[in-house]
């Protein structure tokens, strides 16, 4: 059986990440805690200022970036597309996803490339000021039919719905093409402020979406299990992940409860982001829902212990060693 392809589509973003010591640099710049904010390069910048005695690191970023990385490290043939400037951020964003064995898509533009504030508290919690840039251009006219020629699977991140246009005719074109549609929900903000464009995709297009707890019920207002329900109903396979907790997956009556594994709570960026790719790579290869739950939950333990969306190869090898003990 051949094996299958999966094209992530998303903001390329470059991260920088700064550890936080209190709550409070949050109130002062009008974040809260937890979600994602879109700022202005003007912003973008202001924040960076005012970090910048804290000291900062620097990584490609982006959720479908991030899962698409995953995947690749977990021997899934990759690809992203996205949008990016025609400067120094945007071929540092390129080099990172074709060391990371992406192929990367890269439409181009004048405007300056996209990135992130990443403000990380001392609980391991992110908070995200965001300045799209050069992916924000990213539109309906740049979705071309053969782009989706010879993948499998298409991965979308929920932050797209800010260019609803746009990413309704990406998934409208990958579906005429017979890909697999996943979406992950991305923020429960973003989920409240486009809540019915998200569940008419959902219902319409999406066959895996993926979700935490407040997104789920930014969704569907109800709590984990009943909203793993109501998801399952709209689509092939609903998660619904819940934290320190674990997370429940529903296909048809087939329901996995995915235990937590413990980890030392570095800095979450990203865990959603891994947790994707894990149980992607695992439905790809067909194996057991359980079974991909767990490489999720492995995957999303690792990164969360490092500051980050990115691993150096010691810690890749022993995901590979806890997958295949599986």
């Amino acid at each position: 059986m051949a094996t299958k392809k999966i094209l992530g589509i998303g903001s390329a973003l470059v991260d920088i990440l700064t550890q936080i010591p209190n709550e409070q640099i949050l109130q002062e710049l009008n974040l809260p805690k937890g979600s994602m904010t879109y700022v202005d390069a003007q912003t973008s910048v202001k924040i960076g200022d005012k970090l910048s005695y804290l000291g900062s690191q620097k990584a490609s970023g982006g959720s479908a970036a991030n899962t698409m990385s995953g995947l690749a490290k977990l021997g899934v043939e990759s690809g992203f597309l996205s949008k990016i400037g025609k400067d120094e951020v945007g071929e540092f964003f390129e080099k990172q996803m074709t060391e990371s064995h992406v192929r990367p898509l890269m439409l181009k533009s004048d405007t300056p490339s996209g990135r992130v504030q990443a403000l990380v508290t001392p609980d391991g919690e992110r908070t995200f000021a965001t300045c799209l840039g050069a992916a924000a251009e990213m539109c309906a006219d740049d979705i071309k039919p053969e782009l989706f020629d010879g993948w499998d699977f298409f991965y979308v991140e929920g932050y797209l719905v800010a260019n609803p246009t746009m990413l309704k005719k990406a998934i409208e074109t990958a579906k005429a093409k017979g890909l697999k549609i996943a979406i992950d929900l991305a923020s429960y903000n973003v989920v409240e402020e486009n809540h019915d464009f998200l569940l008419e995709l959902v219902e319409r297009y999406v066959d895996i979406v993926f979700a935490n707890e407040k997104e789920s019920f930014a969704l569907t207002k109800m709590e984990p299990e009943a909203a793993l329900s109501f998801i399952a109903e709209r689509c092939d396979i609903a998660v619904v992940k819940v934290g320190a907790k674990g997370a429940y997956v529903k296909r048809g009556d087939e329901i996995a409860v995915i235990p937590p594994l413990e980890a030392n709570v570095i800095d979450t960026t990203g865990a959603g982001d891994m947790w994707a790719a894990g149980f992607l790579a695992g439905l790809m290869k067909d194996k057991p829902l359980q079974k991909c739950g767990m490489m999720g939950a492995i995957v999303a333990k690792s990164i969360i212990e490092v500051m980050g969306a990115k691993m150096d190869e010691t810690r890749w090898e022993k995901i590979h060693a806890a997958i295949a003990k599986l």
